[in-house]
């Protein structure tokens, strides 16, 4: 992208021979493992330069035809239709069981859980659109979204992210014409 020429060049220092990331391919799991460096390499580099033309060409898509975008919440203590299995989020000693206690009809109290209630990690923004659409119009979310599915597939991901469109008042003609 730049051309330079340099007059003069000074080497402060080698690279560590310890340093993780060496000049080979290195594999995912690898990579998992040192999560603060996989940025550095040209498949991390690549995927997240890729993913953030594509957030930036949806959210284009969705303003140049007058939609607003909202941030649905990620916590949430609704199903959302029922989209997908849960991913619970509780601060009790899940580690411990036996500290956890229980209402009358055994199920876990959640009084004293920090959201006092059972909660879990959203499967969709759709409900919260729909809310907003009713005062807003015309609204879309785009965000991470999470299913607890038991799949072991390379179509279940356990976290994706979702674009989730929602207009106020329209129907299949409507929804086409946009």
């Amino acid at each position: 992208k730049y051309e330079i020429q340099a007059k003069s060049l000074h080497v402060f220092g080698t690279a560590d021979q310890s340093y993780p990331l060496q000049k080979k391919r290195h594999s995912f799991e690898f990579l998992r493992g040192i999560a603060h460096l996989r940025a550095r390499t040209n498949a991390i580099g690549a995927v997240a330069r890729v993913r953030s033309s594509l957030a930036y060409s949806t959210h284009k898509f969705f303003c140049d035809r007058g939609f607003v975008y909202l941030n649905s919440p990620i916590l949430t203590a609704s199903d959302a239709e029922g989209a997908g299995e849960l991913f619970q989020v509780t601060t009790l000693p899940v580690s411990k069981p036996n500290d956890i206690k229980t209402t009358d009809s055994g199920e876990a109290d959640f009084a004293e859980d920090f959201f006092e209630k059972p909660t879990f990690l959203t499967v969709s923004g759709q409900l919260s659109a729909e809310s907003y659409a009713t005062a807003l119009s015309d609204v879309y979310t785009f965000g991470p979204t999470f299913r607890a599915e038991n799949s072991n597939t390379s179509r279940h991901l356990a976290e994706f992210w979702m674009i989730e469109p929602e207009m106020a008042f329209a129907d299949l003609e409507d929804d086409m014409a946009n």
